[in-house]
Order: structure tokens, then C-alpha cells, then sequence
């Protein structure tokens, strides 16, 4: 977990520091190893006195995108302020996960050997019929279409990771490197709001 401090019109005391790189580790249960956890404490002349220090705490994680700002009469209050409102939200996005999940029917997996041989009776008619060939004259045609490219991370993950991250965002699919069955998969959302899991076939 790393945990990044910054400051705007003031200076960041060692104490302030130690006792920042201490209190985020509460959230050290919430989060992945990799996760990375922003703090940005600020000074404002403000007419309020109780106002005076500001600090934000920005999460980004695999399936975690929060940020929060709490005001306070001292950075330490608020620093315990903007902890206490996030760990709140973290609990109430793992309530409503879990009860997603308990809503969901299970998750159905599908060969992509078998794409092309779906029709509208078939067990897994949610997904598409796909070609799998394309002839090279159209080449060019196909790849003419292509409006945006993007790069996906190639750190392993689970099927409940996945799952979170397309709940947090609203993903209707989502290609991840599976450590699971050690391949690139593709985790859909059905209709009936389970999910679907993309696997290639056996040679």
C-alpha cells in the first residue's frame, strides 16, 4: 500500500507525516497491496477558524476509486475526520456488493470454441454470435474501424476482484488475465444480472 503526502500553502511536520503514515494503515484491510492512497493537507485563511486545515484523501485501488475532504480546526482532526468518512464509504460499498452477489445467479462460463456455434436457444444466449475469421482483403476495412485502443493491466486477479471493479464502475465487460485458470478471460454482465465468463477453449 503506498501512501503518497502533499501540501498546499504549508509544510508537512514530521509528526504530521508519522502520524499521516499511521493512520492510513486502518485502511489497510479495505485495500490491495498495490493500492495507493493520496493525502494532500492544506492551510486556508478562512473566517472560520474551525475551517483553517483541509485535508483530502484520494484511494485508487483494483476496486477502489474514492476521494474525500474534510475541514477542521487542525490537520490532525481532520486527518481522523476524512479516515472515519472513508472507511465509511468503503463498508457501505461492500454492503451493497455482498448483497449484489447474494442476488446474482452464479457465474456461467463459456468455451470461446463455442461462439460461433450459439443460437437463440442455446443455454448462453446472452452472448453475441462472433466470426472468428476474417478474410485478409478486409484487413484493412476491419482496421479502419477501430476508433480507441486501450491497455489493460496485466497484474493477475480473481473473478470476485473483477467482479468488484465492474460494479464500482458499471462495466459491461471486462478482460483480465484470470490467476485463476492462468488466461486472459472476459467477465460480462448478463441481463438477469449475473455474470458470464469468457474462457479460451481446450486444444
Amino acid at each position: 500500500m503506498q501512501v503518497i503526502i502533499k501540501s498546499r500553502q504549508m509544510q508537512v511536520t514530521p509528526q504530521l507525516r508519522q502520524r499521516i503514515e499511521r493512520k492510513t494503515q486502518r485502511l489497510a484491510r479495505w485495500l490491495n497491496d498495490d493500492a495507493r492512497i493520496e493525502v494532500t493537507v492544506s492551510e486556508e485563511q478562512t473566517r472560520s477558524a474551525n475551517d483553517r486545515y483541509s485535508v483530502q484523501l484520494a484511494l485508487a485501488g483494483n476496486a477502489h476509486a474514492i476521494r474525500s475532504e474534510v475541514s477542521a480546526l487542525t490537520a490532525s482532526a481532520a486527518l481522523d475526520l476524512v479516515l472515519d468518512k472513508i472507511i465509511a464509504q468503503l463498508g457501505k460499498q461492500k454492503d451493497r456488493l455482498t448483497t449484489r452477489r447474494q442476488h446474482a445467479t452464479p457465474i456461467k462460463i463459456l468455451s470461446l470454441s463455442r461462439l460461433g456455434e450459439l443460437s437463440s436457444t442455446d443455454e448462453y444466449e446472452e452472448a453475441e454470435d462472433v466470426s472468428a475469421s476474417v478474410s485478409d482483403e478486409h484487413n484493412e476495412e476491419i482496421w479502419s474501424r477501430v476508433m480507441e485502443i486501450r491497455r489493460l493491466p496485466t497484474r493477475p486477479m480473481t473473478d470476485n476482484e473483477v467482479i468488484e471493479v465492474m460494479e464500482q464502475n458499471g462495466n459491461a465487460f471486462y478482460p483480465f488475465f484470470n490467476e485463476e485458470t492462468n488466461s486472459v478471460n472476459v467477465m460480462y454482465k448478463l441481463e438477469n444480472g449475473g455474470y458470464g465468463l469468457l474462457v479460451p477453449a481446450q486444444e
